[in-house]
């Protein structure tokens, strides 16, 4: 009598790994949408936080930028300004975080079974996709009530999303990888996004700082070397049209930046993964 059995293993660099991530899909849908219930289980007032969070940012934002009179746009208003920054910036925020954390919060899983481990931190940021989408919602409310209306650049607006994406999931996957072995970076992650918040163009526009003599040129450059100063310009540039530039220098180095941290963090997630379940 034959017997037969099926052995399950981990795939490597050459073998059937990314064919497992299409096998495995209907966990990630799985975790996708625990995570959707988790975060607002037992919470006093829900989906709301969605809407309190970005609201509370662009309130923040805006009056920073008043105080430090920082230039606006002829004829878009400074909360606009603001908001058309805070969307792709809290997108950015909320999915990085939740991504470098995504490994340690799910270890119980990562030792019991073999899945490809890139299902948890991707699903965590497609989840912030959710947020994004109401984000939207109050940025369509805002130019309702100033009665702005966008030009055709708004139609480019799901390829600057995308570039916030790989943003997000690659400094994700570097930083969930090195969070498994060196719990120190739980603590690092809100610093860095607390200082991205100031070092981003979000209370400000990216012209104070281009255009600006006072500014050395070397400062200038490691400005663009922030990722996410291509993305936030981007969105400025599609919703508010031509009243926002966009400044074609510092926004190829960032994608460059992106895509690079993108390659770099699948390298060194994958490099690390067989490990995770002995570490963690």
């Amino acid at each position: 009598m034959n017997v037969y059995r099926t052995v399950i293993e981990p795939g490597t660099a050459n073998s059937r790994y990314w064919r497992d991530l299409w096998s495995f899909r209907g966990l990630f849908y799985f975790l996708a949408w625990r995570d959707v219930l988790v975060r607002y289980k037992q919470t006093t007032i829900g989906v709301a936080w969605s809407v309190l969070r970005p609201l509370l940012t662009l309130l923040a934002m805006a009056m920073l930028g008043w105080l430090f009179s920082s230039n606006v746009p002829t004829g878009v208003p400074r909360l606009l300004l603001v908001a058309a920054a805070t969307l792709p910036w809290t997108f950015f925020a909320t999915a990085f975080g939740e991504s470098a954390n995504s490994l340690i919060a799910n270890s119980n899983l990562l030792t019991k079974v073999y899945f490809p481990r890139l299902i948890v931190p991707a699903s965590t940021v497609i989840v912030c996709l959710i947020d994004f989408i109401i984000s939207f919602a109050i940025l369509l409310a805002l130019m309702a009530w100033y009665k702005f209306m966008p030009d055709p650049h708004i139609l480019l607006l799901p390829l600057f999303l995308l570039l916030a994406l790989v943003t997000a999931l690659g400094s994700g996957l570097l930083i969930a990888a090195l969070n498994v072995k060196y719990r120190d970076f739980r603590y690092i992650v809100p610093f860095f996004v607390q200082f991205g918040l100031y070092a981003s163009p979000v209370a400000f526009s990216s012209s104070d700082i281009y255009g600006s003599d006072r500014i050395p040129e070397l400062v200038k450059m490691m400005y663009s070397l922030n990722p996410m100063v291509g993305v936030i310009d981007g969105f400025r540039w599609c919703i508010l049209g031509g009243s926002a530039p966009l400044h074609i220098t510092g926004f190829v180095i960032s994608v460059a930046i992106s895509v690079a941290m993108l390659v770099f963090g699948v390298f060194y997630f994958r490099r690390m993964e067989r490990s995770f379940a002995d570490v963690i």
